[in-house]
């Protein structure tokens, strides 16, 4: 069973993990192919198609001797590609300049010091500058934000 912490208290605006104000974090305690697998299904559960994970993890062990520095920053990290062509369509409808935001990106992690705490997070959307983008944008962080609770329940 996977019981998650919400990192974030939505209705406060605040973070316990931190006062960044670029992204939502929650936490799950578990497997991390687990919960990233679930987390997977619970965008793939709403119609959306994963474009494409990119190995984070990897990518920065593979680059570590080339840019002098070895220190292990992840266990394990990935992020995961979609969007969402009824929302992307509103955002970019009400500021083509909205395209910038698409796609969406949702982390999954864990740190090397405690592997059992899983990191899932995504960045936050921008306000937005007419009624009709901060309401493309609102609705992609309610998706964003459902898709990271059903993963982690």
């Amino acid at each position: 069973m996977i019981l998650p912490t919400v990192l974030m208290a939505f209705s406060l605006g605040s973070h316990a993990a931190g006062e960044d104000a670029y992204n939502v974090v929650y936490t799950a305690h578990g497997d991390f192919e687990f919960i990233r697998d679930a987390v997977a299904a619970a965008v793939e559960g709403q119609g959306l198609k994963i474009n494409h994970f990119n190995k984070i993890s990897a990518m920065l062990d593979n680059t570590a001797a080339a840019v002098g520095d070895t220190r292990k920053i992840y266990l394990d990290a990935e992020q995961m590609e979609f969007c969402s062509a009824t929302i992307s369509r509103q955002m970019m409808e009400a500021d083509p300049h909205s395209v910038a935001m698409c796609p969406y990106i949702i982390s999954v992690y864990n740190l090397p010091a405690d592997p059992k705490t899983i990191y899932i997070s995504y960045r936050k959307p921008p306000l937005g500058s007419t009624p009709k983008s901060r309401a493309a944008f609102r609705a992609e962080e309610k998706l964003l934000d459902a898709i990271i609770k059903e993963g982690i329940q």
